[in-house]
């Protein structure tokens, strides 16, 4: 399985992955995440990776679940923000109308695209009504093994045609360019939906 291959990565990889990815400075898209949540606001982290975005929603002031699919980031993350992480895929999520936000930061991009409808239909039960996701994506029509993990990449008209159908409304959409030392101009799709 695609996503088990990818999880593995993870496991095996946790050093190379946080050096690469725990001090790239998202605080701008946090911003536009936060800016539309009311105060106190109840987030989920779903695919929280290092915890590098939980450890920050919780100085923040937020109320934050994280979860992981990847046993070692999960527990990495839990020692870095002092919360319990669990380790959980997105397929296992049952919380119901529970979250005024969840941020999906390079975390969905994992699933293969035709599980990605799913995933979003769970997000959509997970939220509170008027709560928004944040999600991103690599950019472009790219879906299959890349260094070693699974991608998803997409455009606006393939997330257009994904989300069809799924009672959202499309808030913000956008395209940013990677953050990270080494990137170049690697193009990323943002977007923030709202029940």
């Amino acid at each position: 399985m695609n996503s088990l291959k990818t999880i593995d990565y993870y496991n095996k990889n946790l050093k190379r992955f946080v050096l690469d990815t725990e001090d790239a400075d998202v605080s701008a898209l946090r911003g536009k995440f936060v800016d539309k949540l009311p105060e106190k606001a109840y987030i989920l982290d779903w695919g929280c990776g290092s915890g590098r975005d939980s450890k920050a929603f919780l100085e923040a002031g937020y109320d934050v679940d994280a979860v992981d699919a990847s046993k070692k980031l999960a527990d990495y993350a839990g020692k870095k923000t002092g919360i319990k992480v669990k380790c959980q895929s997105f397929e296992e999520l049952k919380a119901r109308d529970k979250y005024d936000g969840i941020w999906a930061c390079a975390s969905l991009l994992h699933l293969e695209k035709n599980k990605l409808r799913e995933a979003f239909k769970v997000a959509h039960e997970a939220l509170k009504k008027g709560g928004i996701i944040y999600a991103s994506f690599k950019y472009g029509e790219f879906e299959g093994e890349r260094k070693g993990r699974y991608y998803s990449d997409m455009t606006e008209e393939a997330l257009a045609k994904l989300l069809a159908g799924i009672a959202f409304e499309r808030e913000e959409m956008w395209i940013s360019v990677d953050v990270r030392k080494d990137r170049g101009e690697e193009k990323w799709l943002n977007l923030i939906l709202r029940k």
